[in-house]
Parts: C-alpha cells; structure tokens; sequence
C-alpha cells in the first residue's frame, strides 16, 4: 500500500558508510629529477539507505537503498589529503573538523521543505569503510602494539597465538554497518 506523502513530515533516517584508506604512492614524475614518493589518504561517504517513519506507524519503511554500496559511483569523496596515513597527527589534524561535523549531525536534525512540507532529516554513520590498520589508526593504536587480532574479532593477540584453530567473527556485519 502506499503511503500518502503528508505523513511523511516527521522521521527520515539516512544511513550513511564512511570510508577512509591510504591510497598508497601517488606521486608523479615531472622533469629529469627522482620521483619523490607522495602518499595520500582519501575520506569518502556513501549514502546506504533512507528510511521514513510515517505520522502514525511504529515501524520505519526504507524508500532507498543503494544497489552498489562498494562502487566507485556511489562513494563520494569528501577530503583527499597528502598524507602518510599513518602519520597520525596530522591525520587527526586535518580529520578533526570532519569528526566534530559529525558529530553536531548525529546530535541534531536537518529539516527541509520539500514539496511544501518540512521534512526532518536524522543521520546515522557507519564507519565501515576502514580497514584495519585505519581503525588502528583512528583509534589512536599502532597496529604491532594492539592488543587485538582484528578489527572483527575480540580474541587477543595472546589467546589468539595459544588457538590458532578456532576463531569466530564476534561481531556480525549489522553491527559494524
């Protein structure tokens, strides 16, 4: 059934995936000189999902879904900084003002008047687009001094090297989304 679009002034969700990885030596040679390495990190975000919560339902109905959330069309880049990423300060540095925009998002709505009616906007992020040593990264650990094996798993380094057999993912893919 469809849903009559004057209910829909209260609650919009937007889902939205954060990426952020080193994209390795990206330097060019110019002139005669040697070509001297330039590293570069790339902070992108994919908008996964838009749901809508009607005046008067309980349960929330998504009216969006991205088809491809790991294409390069669909991932849009938001800051592309030369940097070693692991070079943490200044990637805290230069990040730092996207985290707090992030933040004040997370804790606030955007309402817009769409078609005549103001329609309310809530964001939720999901930084599932870091890879481990990002994650390490971000958190402010070194990838050798961590005490875990992996960003999905809550086994330590030493009850990991005591069972090399069983391991489980302790974390399913809806909870790091």
């Amino acid at each position: 059934s469809g849903m009559e679009d004057s209910a829909c002034t209260s609650g919009f969700s937007v889902m939205i995936k954060e990426c952020c990885d080193g994209m390795g030596d990206v330097s060019e040679k110019h002139g005669g000189g040697p070509v001297v390495p330039e590293k570069a990190v790339r902070f992108s975000f994919t908008v996964m999902s838009v749901s809508v919560l009607a005046d008067d339902e309980e349960e929330e109905v998504t009216i969006f879904t991205e088809p491809k959330p790991n294409s390069e069309l669909s991932c849009k880049p938001l800051c592309l900084m030369f940097v070693d990423e692991s070079d943490h300060e200044t990637l805290t540095g230069v990040l730092g003002p996207i985290v707090a925009e992030r933040k004040a998002m997370k804790e606030s709505r955007l309402i817009l008047s769409m078609g005549g009616l103001p329609r309310s906007f809530r964001f939720h992020f999901r930084g599932t687009g870091y890879d481990e040593k990002m994650v390490r990264e971000m958190e402010g650990l070194e990838a050798s001094g961590s005490t875990y094996v992996c960003t999905l798993c809550d086994s330590s380094r030493a009850e990991a090297s005591q069972n090399m057999v069983l391991h489980s993912i302790t974390r399913s893919h809806e909870e790091n989304l």
